[in-house]
C-alpha cells in the first residue's frame, strides 16, 4: 500500500458521483419533465465536495479503509436527491449542512490520531455528554417538536444536542471500560444467583446509563434511549467477553420496556399505533398506514423518481425517507440502501477486528454499533418490525445535527483505520 495512492477510493467516488447525478436528473425529469435548472452549480458543488474529501483522506488518512467514504457519499447523495425531490426549500438547508458536515469531517481528520490519547479525558466526555443531554430541558432554549423535547433553539439555529452526546458518551464508555475491563471480567459477586463483577465498579456506568434513560424519558425520545442502552450493553460485552452481561442486559431491557409501557401514555400510544395502525387510519395510524401504502406501491422497481406521491406521508423527509425511497425506487432501491449500511457496518467491525489496541477497538465497536442500530431502529419502525421511535436514518434523512454527528463518527473510524493499517504497513517495511 503506497501512501500517496487511494485509487480504489477515487474510482468508487467517481462511480458514486455518476449515480447521484443520474438520480438527480431522473428526479427532475420525473417531476418537471426537464433537466434541473441548477444542474451546473449542483455538478460543481458535488465535484468540489468529493475532491476535497478525497484529498483530505490522501493527506491525513492515506492508509485508511477505501470503501467507507464512497458508500457514505452514495447514502448522503441519495438522501439529498430524495429530499430535494420532496421539498425544494429543505434541499438548500440540507446542502448547507452537507458542506458543514464534510468540513467537520476534514477538520477531525486534520486533528489526527492517535484517537486513544483523547480517551484519557473520558470524564470530560462524560460531563459533556450529560450536559448535552440535559440541554433541551433548560427553559427558554429547550424546544419541543412533534412531542419530543430534544431540540435547542438559540436565535435562528435549531439543533439536537443528543446527536453529539452519543459520540461523547461512546468516548467515555470506551475509555472507562478499557481501564476497568480486567476487573469487570472477574466474578466476585452475585446478582440473582448469577456471578458478576464487584458492583461498585459498575457504579459510574450504571449511573450514566440510568441518568441518560431518565433524561430521554423526560424528553420523550425513545429512539435515543434505546441507542444509549445498546451502546452501553455492546461495549460492556465486548470489553468483558462475558455473555452473562448480555443476559442481564436483555432482562433489564425487557423489564424497563414493560415499565415504560405501563407508566407512560406516550409509550403506550406508540405501541398501540405500531400494533394496530389500521384501527385509526386517518388519526394516529395515518403515518404508518400511508408508509405501508407507499412501500406497496413501489413494488420491485418503484414508480420512478418524481412520479410517486410520498409527500402524503407526514415527516417523510426525516422519519419516513426510507418509505419515499421504497415508493419511487422500489425494492431495488431500498435493498441498495440496506446493502450500503451493511457495507458500513461490516467495514466498521472489520476495523475493530484488525485494531490491536483495546481503546480503539472498543471505540470502533461503539461508534459502528451506533450507526448500525440507528439504521435498524428507524428502518424497523418504518416496516413495522419495531415501534416507531423517531430517530433519523444516518446520512440519508433530513437533519443537520444527525448529518454532522455521523460525518464526525465516520472521520473517527477512518482515523482508527488509518493508524491500524499504517502500523501494519510499517511493520512489513521493517521485516
Amino acid at each position: 500500500m503506497q501512501k500517496h495512492k487511494r485509487n480504489v477510493e477515487a474510482s468508487l467516488l467517481l462511480g458514486a458521483f455518476v449515480i447521484i447525478i443520474g438520480l438527480y436528473v431522473l428526479a427532475s425529469f420525473g417531476k418537471y419533465s426537464s433537466l434541473p435548472v441548477n444542474i451546473t452549480p449542483f455538478l460543481i458543488v458535488m465535484v468540489l465536495l468529493f475532491v476535497l474529501a478525497h484529498l483530505a483522506m490522501k493527506k491525513f488518512a492515506p492508509h485508511a479503509n477505501q470503501i467507507f467514504l464512497p458508500v457514505v457519499g452514495v447514502l448522503n447523495g441519495v438522501g439529498y436527491v430524495v429530499i430535494a425531490r420532496l421539498q425544494e426549500d429543505l434541499a438548500g438547508l440540507q446542502a448547507s449542512w452537507t458542506l458543514i458536515s464534510i468540513a467537520a469531517f476534514i477538520t477531525v481528520l486534520a486533528i489526527g490520531s492517535p484517537i486513544r490519547k483523547y480517551l484519557q479525558y473520558k470524564y470530560s466526555f462524560l460531563f459533556l455528554g450529560l450536559f448535552l443531554l440535559i440541554l433541551p430541558l433548560f427553559p427558554v432554549i429547550g424546544k419541543e417538536i412533534n412531542g419530543a423535547r430534544i431540540w435547542v433553539s438559540i436565535g435562528p439555529i435549531n439543533f439536537q444536542p443528543g446527536e453529539f452526546a452519543k459520540i461523547a458518551l461512546a468516548l467515555f464508555f470506551a475509555g472507562y471500560l478499557v481501564e476497568k475491563r480486567e476487573i469487570l471480567s472477574i466474578s466476585n459477586s452475585k446478582m440473582l444467583r448469577i456471578e458478576i463483577s464487584n458492583t461498585r465498579h459498575f457504579a459510574p456506568l450504571i449511573f450514566v446509563w440510568f441518568l441518560s434513560l431518565i433524561i430521554m424519558v423526560l424528553e420523550k425520545d425513545l429512539g435515543s434511549s434505546l441507542l444509549f442502552y445498546i451502546l452501553f450493553l455492546s461495549l460492556l460485552w465486548v470489553a468483558t467477553q462475558r455473555n452473562v452481561y448480555l443476559l442481564l442486559g436483555s432482562t433489564l431491557f425487557t423489564a424497563g420496556s414493560f415499565f415504560a409501557w405501563s407508566q407512560f401514555s406516550h409509550v403506550q400510544k406508540r405501541v398501540d399505533t405500531w400494533l394496530h395502525p389500521f384501527s385509526d387510519p386517518s388519526g394516529d395510524g395515518y403515518q404508518l398506514v400511508q408508509s405501508s401504502f407507499a412501500l406497496a406501491e413501489g413494488g420491485l422497481s418503484g414508480t420512478g423518481l418524481g412520479l410517486g406521491n410520498p409527500e402524503r406521508i407526514p415527516a417523510v423527509e426525516t422519519d419516513f425517507i426510507f418509505s419515499a425511497i421504497g415508493e419511487e425506487l422500489g425494492l431495488i432501491g431500498t435493498t441498495t440502501i440496506l446493502l450500503g449500511f451493511i457495507v458500513v457496518i461490516y467495514s466498521g467491525f472489520a476495523i475493530a477486528l484488525t485494531t490491536p489496541r483495546p481503546p480503539e477497538k472498543l471505540l470502533t465497536v461503539g461508534l459502528t454499533t451506533l450507526l448500525g442500530f440507528q439504521a435498524f431502529i428507524i428502518i424497523g419502525g418504518v416496516i413495522r418490525v419495531l415501534p416507531l421511535t423517531g430517530v433519523t436514518l444516518p446520512f440519508v434523512s433530513y437533519g443537520g445535527s444527525s448529518l454532522l454527528s455521523n460525518w464526525i463518527i465516520l472521520a473517527i473510524l477512518l482515523l482508527i483505520s488509518n493508524e491500524t493499517n499504517q502500523n501494519a504497513f510499517d511493520r512489513k517495511q521493517h521485516e
